[in-house]
Order: structure tokens, then C-alpha cells, then sequence
């Protein structure tokens, strides 16, 4: 009916990984370009810029196990409001009337 607390975890755990990634990138840019004395607020804008698509290429992996996780959750999600609202119209349980 729900998630699996597996399942739950490892969504929570790719999302905070794929997070911290794209926030490492932004800072790694931004931090190269402090170092040749960039001013830090443009540092940090280039570092979005930049970091936006190209965390998009070098984490292509978790970014798709984050897609597959959410995409099961709304499954879950749908299939429960779906038995949900068969049972206040009052289907029996196997889906006839």
C-alpha cells in the first residue's frame, strides 16, 4: 500500500546524496574561481550556472536511481488514493461494485 521502508530509505538516501553532490559542485566551482580572485557573490552565481548542467552529466547515475525512487513512491501513492477512493464509494475489496 505504501513504501517499503527499504524502498523509503534508499530515496531519502540518493536524494541527500544527489543534493550534497550538486551542492559540492557549485562549491568546487565556486571555490576554484575564489582562488583566482573572483569576487565570492560571482563566484558563487557562476558556480550555479555552471554546476546546474553539468552535475546534471557527472551525476547522471544517482540522478536516475532518484527519478526511479520517485517515480515508485507515486506509484505507491497513486495506487493507495486509488483503493482509497474505491472504498469510500464502496467497491468490495476484489474491484466490483
Amino acid at each position: 500500500m505504501s513504501d517499503t521502508p527499504e524502498t523509503a530509505d534508499h530515496l531519502a538516501r540518493d536524494l541527500t546524496l544527489y543534493v550534497l553532490a550538486r551542492f559540492l559542485l557549485v562549491g568546487v566551482i565556486g571555490g576554484g574561481l575564489l582562488l583566482v580572485n573572483v569576487p565570492l557573490l560571482v563566484a558563487l552565481l557562476i558556480g550555479l550556472v555552471v554546476g546546474l548542467p553539468l552535475g546534471l552529466l557527472l551525476f547522471r547515475p544517482l540522478n536516475a536511481r532518484v527519478t526511479a525512487g520517485l517515480a515508485r513512491r507515486n506509484a505507491n501513492r497513486a495506487r493507495a488514493r486509488a483503493e482509497l477512493r474505491s472504498q469510500l464509494r464502496g467497491d468490495r475489496v476484489d474491484g466490483t461494485a
